[in-house]
């Protein structure tokens, strides 16, 4: 090449510079020629173009096969699919561990990638494949890995350092953006796009599709990896045989946060307010947060639990915590959105239709709190059974819930274990009593 030769040089060392530069912002093709233009060259693109492509292939990054021993490796990563709901379609976050050994995959669809959603979905991996992994690998999701440090060394989120601790599962991370470090988990996000959920799938919620997701997971045990002659399932086995054992308890799948109970019996958790009852007010409680509800624990009580909220401030109110305030406040009954959508039989609204007609706007709207209060104590059904009952007063009502739930009490039979039942004990054999008692001598048999 005498035209091109005496310009390779400048060549080499634009794509060696490149090879530092971002990879949106490295040289084409083109942009070399016309660099080399500037410089004098005479030559055509083509030669350019293919001592470029000639260069580029010789500095490919090259792989040594692996092979990973049974039990010895997990891997993770989220894939994204859509899915139809009966709201329409929108996109869904899905779990997918996946043995390096035999390729043996599980799936759990989110509804987030967030920390609590990780150990929940690495929790309910590791009930489905029955053992542990000794090492379980992601790239670096900041929800487990809050910092890179140097080489493969990162600091935890405290609450995955946690669950690596009671599993007994090693920690590890892919060097940054060395996605070819992983690539079973790659390969099963490939699988659950093109194969488990084309065509699109429709569901009516995320219990369904990940009931769909497990069955396609205990089907594909049956398939063969290409260049395999065992079974995804039968490899399977050996990954089991050589993994840790389950421990005796699962791992509690949580987040915990303090806060304090505000005047409005809220607690914030994220950017929404959840309620608790009013004998916890004004304390400072720990919120629990999983990736399906929120639990609120003081001093060492579940509280209060609310279903998970995903919107953003938005108030999660329970009517039940706060019918000892509605007693003080009888008005926000009516203006208070707690109360409002409230959803009750209609058996209450006719009673409170009927105590204010009898006693009067304000008297009767205080009867039909004090019913409403029973609600704290008292199963739903017991006391629409009572409002049912042909009483019409408050304190009839309350006196009639007390009796149905003494009879309740009474009609609960004492259960005898079968076991007790089946055993038969002989009667007493009285004449060695007597001979003892005249002797003062035991009869031995």
């Amino acid at each position: 090449a005498p035209v091109l030769g005496p310009f390779k040089a400048l060549i080499d060392t634009i794509l060696a510079a490149d090879e530092q530069a971002p990879r949106k912002q490295r040289h084409t093709a083109t942009q070399v020629f016309r660099r080399l233009v500037t410089e004098q060259y005479l030559g055509s693109y083509d030669q350019v173009r293919r001592y470029i492509r000639q260069q580029r292939r010789r500095q490919r990054e090259t792989f040594i096969p692996l092979a990973h021993d049974p039990g010895q490796r997990l891997e993770c990563d989220f894939g994204h699919i859509q899915v139809d709901f009966p709201d329409g379609r929108r996109p869904v976050a899905v779990l997918m561990p996946t043995w390096s050994y035999s390729n043996c995959p599980f799936a759990l669809a989110l509804p987030t990638e967030r920390t609590e959603a990780i150990l929940a979905g690495l929790v309910a991996a590791f009930e489905f494949f029955g053992c542990v992994a000794h090492e379980v690998w992601w790239d670096n999701p900041t929800t487990v890995a809050t910092e890179i440090l140097k080489g493969r060394e990162r600091r935890l989120n405290e609450r995955y350092a946690a669950l690596a601790s009671h599993y007994a599962f090693e920690p590890r991370f892919c060097l940054p953006r060395c996605g070819n470090e992983k690539p079973y988990t790659e390969k099963r996000v490939y699988t659950l796009q093109r194969w488990w959920a084309t065509p699109v799938p429709k569901v009516n919620d995320l219990a369904e599709l990940n009931d769909y997701l497990r069955r396609r997971c205990l089907e594909d045990r049956q398939r063969a990896v290409t260049g395999q002659t065992e079974t995804i399932g039968q490899r399977f086995a050996q990954d089991q045989a050589a993994a840790r054992s389950l421990p005796v308890r699962p791992f509690d799948p949580c987040i915990h946060q303090s806060a304090q109970v505000d005047e409005y019996q809220t607690v914030r958790f994220d950017t929404n307010r959840y309620s608790v009852p009013r004998n916890w007010a004004f304390q400072v409680v720990t919120l629990k947060g999983y990736v399906d509800h929120v639990e609120i624990v003081a001093d060492g009580q579940v509280v209060a639990r609310h279903a998970r909220c995903y919107d953003r401030h938005q108030q999660i109110l329970d009517p039940l915590h706060y019918l000892v305030t509605l007693g003080r406040r009888p008005a926000a009954l009516d203006h208070s959105s707690v109360y409002r959508h409230w959803q009750l039989p209609p058996a209450f609204a006719e009673l409170r239709q009927t105590l204010e007609a009898r006693f009067g706007p304000r008297a009767g709207a205080q009867q039909y709190i004090r019913v409403l209060q029973l609600l704290a104590e008292h199963p739903l059904q017991r006391v629409q059974r009572a409002i049912t009952g042909g009483a019409a007063e408050a304190e009839l009502i309350v006196h009639r819930v007390e009796r149905l739930a003494r009879r309740a009490d009474e009609s609960v039979p004492a259960e005898t274990p079968a076991v007790l039942a089946s055993i038969q004990v002989p009667r007493p054999d009285l004449t060695r009593f007597d001979q003892l008692l005249t002797t003062g001598e035991p009869a031995y048999v």
